[in-house]
């Protein structure tokens, strides 16, 4: 039995009472995802259920440890802070593998991003990788690329922004090597406590 999706831009009935800021915020994500390419056929929404398995954004997998690594190195805890994703679904090949978020299902989901910045309200905002930093260019534009912007201090739309590689074990394999993450890291620390 395939479950029931709201139509999108669907509206919350009246009857049903005023609700906080969040809850309109989720239900109005929820009932929008039906515009999601593809979101048929998956099952894994990031901002409902987070990573693989474990139902927690980066974690159970080596990204995720090498994550919660970088993070431990500039004294900073997953309480501390905030993780969401530019794409609502776990993207995946044919295969099964992850990949790349194809660029309807970032423009499917920018929307989503954008409010979720609305209502998280963060003052600093740190991109892992470039799907992420390029995201950011559809709630505001910006000129920012990974290779030239990388763990840089940069203002955007009224906020922080500190882009950084992401923490995959192919990105230290190929493109920054760990040494050169942990000191990205001190630019995201001065930035959080700056």
């Amino acid at each position: 039995m395939q479950p029931q999706v709201y139509p999108p831009r669907a509206t919350v009935p009246q009857s049903q009472g005023r609700l906080t800021r969040v809850e309109t915020f989720v239900l109005s994500a929820v009932m929008n995802l039906a515009a999601c390419f593809g979101a048929s056929q998956r099952t894994l929404w990031t901002f409902l259920q987070g990573a693989d398995r474990t139902r927690v954004p980066f974690s159970g997998d080596q990204s995720g440890a090498n994550l919660d690594r970088f993070l431990d190195s500039i004294k900073l805890t997953r309480e501390e802070i905030f993780i969401t994703s530019a794409a609502l679904c776990n993207p995946r090949s044919e295969s099964g593998a992850n990949r790349r978020p194809a660029q309807k299902e970032l423009k499917n989901c920018s929307s989503f991003l954008r409010r979720t910045i609305e209502v998280v309200n963060p003052r600093v905002i740190v991109t892992l990788g470039s799907v992420a930093l390029e995201a950011l260019k559809r709630i505001q534009y910006h000129e920012f690329n990974l290779k030239e912007s990388a763990a840089q201090i940069q203002s955007w739309n009224n906020r922080v922004l500190v882009p950084i590689y992401h923490p995959s074990p192919q990105v230290l394999a190929s493109h920054r090597r760990e040494a050169e993450q942990l000191q990205d890291y001190q630019v995201v620390a001065k930035a959080v406590r700056g």
